[in-house]
Parts: C-alpha cells; sequence; structure tokens
C-alpha cells in the first residue's frame, strides 16, 4: 500500500458480496466519496476528501479496523460479534439500514426440529465459528460432550444434503437459498445488518466524523420527503397537527390575507395519507419534494 499518500484515512468496504453495492451507493451518492478503481486493484482514492478506500472480504474488516490496519470500516454486527475477543479497539459509529438478515441455526425441514437444543454434541457446520461455539455451549452437558463445529468459508447450506452435518449456523436473508437446500430455521442466534466502525485510536477523528455526519444526512434523506402547501390561517392548528415535522414545521404568511405557507419533513411511506389529509382540512398547494441528501 505505498501508493497510499500518508495524509488519507484508510476506509474498508467489502469487496464483492451482499453488502458492496449498498455500501458503494452510500458511499458515492450518501458521503460524496467519489473514486476511480483501478482495475485489478484492491484501493481507489477519493477525490473529494483524504481517503483511500480499500477492497477486502467483508469478514477480515472488523479485524483490519480493530488492528489499526484501516482507519474505519463497513461490515456486519455478525462480523463484529464473530470476531469480538480482538475488537478491544473497535468502536460502532451508526447503523446503516441496509443488509438486514438473521443468524439462525438451520436444520433439514423434514426432521421438524423446533429446539436447538436437540443438536449439542452434534455436527455443525458454519462461517461463524466462535457464534456457534458460544451458543451451542449453553445446552452442552456430560451426555452430549461438546458440539462438533466445522468451518466452512462458503455453500454453508450444502453441509447437511452431503451427509456433512447435522445443522447448520447461516445467514438467512430471504430464505430462498435455505428452502431451495431443504433447510428451516430451528432458532434465531442473532439479527445483524450493516454498520459503519472505526479504530478509536485513529489520527483522523474529524475525518470520521464529517463521514458519519455525510451518512447520517442521506440516511434521512432516504427516508423522508419535504411537503409544501398553503392553508388558511384558521385551518392551520389542524394541517400542523397532520405535519408536525421532524423538528418543527415552517410556516410563512402569505401576501394574500388570512393564507400561510407551511413547508415541513414527512416520511415517505406515509406521504400519500397525508396529502388526502391534508385536503380534508383544507389545504391545497400540496407539493411533495425529493431530499437527495441533507444535515439535520
Amino acid at each position: 500500500m505505498s501508493s497510499i499518500p500518508p495524509e488519507n484515512l484508510l476506509m474498508g468496504v467489502p469487496k464483492k458480496g451482499r453488502l458492496h453495492e449498498q455500501c458503494m451507493k452510500l458511499l458515492v451518492q450518501g458521503a460524496g466519496l467519489e473514486h476511480k478503481r483501478p482495475e485489478r486493484l484492491d484501493i481507489a482514492h477519493c477525490t473529494d476528501l483524504p481517503v483511500t478506500l480499500v477492497f477486502l472480504p467483508a469478514h477480515d474488516i472488523a479485524t483490519y479496523v480493530a488492528e489499526g490496519n484501516v482507519d474505519m470500516g463497513i461490515t456486519g454486527m455478525d462480523v463484529i460479534e464473530e470476531t469480538e475477543p480482538q475488537n478491544k479497539d473497535l468502536s460502532i459509529v451508526a447503523k446503516l439500514g441496509f443488509g438486514q438478515c438473521k443468524l439462525a441455526v438451520q436444520a433439514p425441514a423434514a426432521e421438524g426440529l423446533k429446539d436447538a437444543s436437540v443438536l449439542a454434541g452434534k455436527r455443525v457446520v458454519t462461517s461463524f465459528p466462535a457464534i456457534a461455539e458460544k451458543y451451542f455451549s449453553k445446552y452442552e452437558n456430560d451426555s452430549t460432550g461438546k458440539t462438533k463445529i466445522k468451518f466452512v468459508s462458503g455453500s454453508v447450506e450444502a453441509a447437511c444434503g452431503l451427509g456433512l452435518a447435522d445443522a447448520v449456523v447461516d445467514l438467512v436473508e430471504t430464505g430462498t437459498t435455505m428452502r431451495a437446500a431443504g433447510l428451516e430455521i430451528v432458532e434465531t442466534i442473532m439479527e445483524t445488518e450493516a454498520v459503519l466502525i472505526k479504530n478509536v485510536n485513529t489520527p483522523y477523528p474529524a475525518l470520521v466524523e464529517t463521514i458519519k455526519k455525510r451518512i447520517e444526512g442521506y440516511q434521512t434523506a432516504t427516508k423522508y420527503q419535504m411537503i409544501q402547501y398553503n392553508v388558511q390561517r384558521e385551518n392551520l392548528e389542524k394541517a400542523l397537527a397532520i405535519t408536525p415535522g421532524k423538528r418543527s414545521p415552517t410556516v410563512s404568511a402569505l401576501e394574500e390575507s388570512g393564507w400561510c405557507a407551511v413547508s415541513a419533513l414527512v416520511h415517505k411511506k406515509d406521504a400519500a395519507k397525508i396529502m388526502d389529509e391534508l385536503e380534508r382540512v383544507g389545504a391545497d398547494s400540496i407539493l411533495i419534494f425529493s431530499i437527495s441528501n441533507s444535515r439535520m
């Protein structure tokens, strides 16, 4: 990494897999980290901020951040939990609201298992051996013996069908792959999503904060829209009860006597219903505007 400018913050991002595409959208559209990645290279320098993106396997990013090899990164909560003993210098900066899934104990659906305790002492294949070992330890006793945890890096769901395991511990997003392999969830170990993380000793705390604020502003923009409308002052109180805004609405007087203009943030999912309610209390000229980014 000798080509990286010494003043640059290093940020680890998944080089492929389920989080990669959403990470790139967040970093470019949300944080403004425009970059050009040279072909066959796993680093890219950003043009707007002194930041270098380092493309890494998602499973390794928490370790790289915790050890100070990169200053910050994006990975899943499942990865942080798996590497927890080594993470004393790692801090979660923000939850990112994508990549949600479950880490679950799964077994052949034909067996109809409803309790993971019956799998204690048996063969379990997983990409999360530390989590699996900790989880099954609470069910183990002298009669079950220790659960036989085997690590594989991919295609975990195939292990039961190949006769290599009695159960697996794996991520479940939509459940399509799980069901295709003839498996079903026995117990959910944890809910996970993508998170922004940092090394607590990074020499670039101000830059970390800038990136955090940009991402938070983008997250707000993806959840909200701006609504504007006119309403007679006699109906203003009813209208404001419908559109209280994120903090409070903006109200200004119109040239026409007795009328006000109102602007407020509303949740995207509620926008159509709110427009209907405003119309019923006498508002007119009701407009909805998309927000591409924000600072709140």
